[in-house]
């Protein structure tokens, strides 16, 4: 169901109009979600939301940011694009209502008891908000439209493959002229859920060349050169010829960094675009339980015309335990968020709605925070 465009000062924050979504069959459950976001009639919002996280949604937060104040004066939203490990950390010490993480809570780290402990008399629940595609970015004039398959990625990022005209990339490249420049591979240096969802595509299609576990902390034993927060890696690699990284699609096109074709599962090279992640995205399993939905996406997925490096950014909350104005206030921001105007303004800013089945049970999920 669609939200509804700009509300007054003197209106309430978060109405929704129930008007039909052309040819979205979103389910009655959805709109219901949606409309029970909004606070009781009469009732403006004020207060402060303090969150903290992923830099991957930073350019995402920024839009809503502006938008739901814009509909909400009294509303004051504070982003800390800190990164997804230092998001989570403060959401489980209780200094922001909700954190922004390129990866559901760790079961390895024991994460979630200790999100739960946080919420007291409630669970935290993994909240999928942004599609945000990940680009393999390079910086190599002259050569545009390159293609790299998994394996040949995996070499590189693993110090294996240091000159542009190795062989391994000239057979991903046949008929190209690539130059002997040194490769320069950069890597986030913070905590990130971008490089936990790239070394997870590594380990998933091309094992044999990263023998390293995934993590939010880049492999030290893999080398190479590290760069701060999404920002940090696209000024890196704009100023440095012969690099190459992975930073999340917004970033790349905001920075007019070029982009490579990755091969899927079944050897497609694929372009970078918000429908060709999109695929990828769509057939991810929900392995969460309830209104956690923590996804399983599968990096070697075959599905034609699909990019397999992705990540979904969560809003990771409490459903039940938050304070009384933090809940009040969470719950219609991301009531905002997860709604049709929420979503597609991601489109212009280099990320992808999520799919509408998915997005039908965030706004279950969202309905539930109290």
């Amino acid at each position: 169901m669609k939200y509804a465009g700009r509300l007054a000062a003197a209106t309430l924050a978060g109405v929704l109009s129930l008007a039909a979504c052309g040819t979205d069959d979103n389910t009655s459950t959805a709109g219901a979600a949606s409309s029970a976001a909004a606070p009781a009639q009469g009732d403006a919002l004020q207060g402060t939301i303090n969150a903290a996280g992923s830099s991957a949604q930073a350019n995402a937060i920024a839009e809503w940011k502006k938008n739901f104040q814009s509909s909400n004066p009294g509303v004051s939203i504070n982003y800390n694009p800190s990164g997804s490990g230092a998001g989570v950390q403060a959401f489980i010490q209780g200094t922001v209502a909700f954190a922004g993480s390129d990866s559901a809570l760790s079961d390895e780290k024991g994460e979630p008891a200790q999100a739960d402990a946080r919420c007291k008399t409630g669970k935290a629940i993994n909240l999928p908000m942004v599609t945000g595609p990940v680009a393999v970015v390079y910086n190599l004039p002259g050569v545009d439209g390159l293609q790299l398959s998994p394996k040949t990625i995996a070499g590189i990022f693993n110090s294996k493959i240091t000159k542009w005209d190795d062989p391994a990339i000239k057979a991903d490249n046949p008929g190209v002229t690539l130059p002997s420049t040194p490769i320069q591979a950069f890597h986030r240096s913070d905590e990130s859920g971008t490089s936990d969802n790239f070394t997870k595509f590594l380990k998933a299609t091309a094992e044999a060349d990263w023998p390293y576990e995934p993590g939010k902390a880049w492999p030290a034993e893999a080398q190479g050169q590290g760069a701060k927060g999404s920002d940090g890696i696209a000024s890196s690699i704009k100023s440095t010829e012969g690099a190459i990284s992975y930073v999340e699609l917004s970033f790349a096109e905001n920075s007019q960094l070029q982009k490579a074709k990755v091969a899927n599962g079944a050897g497609e090279y694929v372009e970078l675009t918000p429908e060709s992640a999109g695929k990828t995205v769509e057939a991810a399993e929900i392995t969460g339980t309830g209104n956690d939905l923590k996804l399983k996406i599968d990096y070697a997925t075959k599905a034609p015309g699909a990019y397999p490096i992705v990540l979904v950014t969560y809003e990771i909350t409490c459903e039940k335990g938050l304070s009384p104005e933090d809940a009040k206030l969470v719950k219609s921001f991301l009531a905002y968020t997860s709604s049709d105007e929420g979503q597609q303004a991601l489109t212009g800013l280099g990320y992808a709605p999520l799919p509408s089945s998915l997005l039908a049970k965030v706004r279950t999920a969202v309905e539930a925070i109290s």
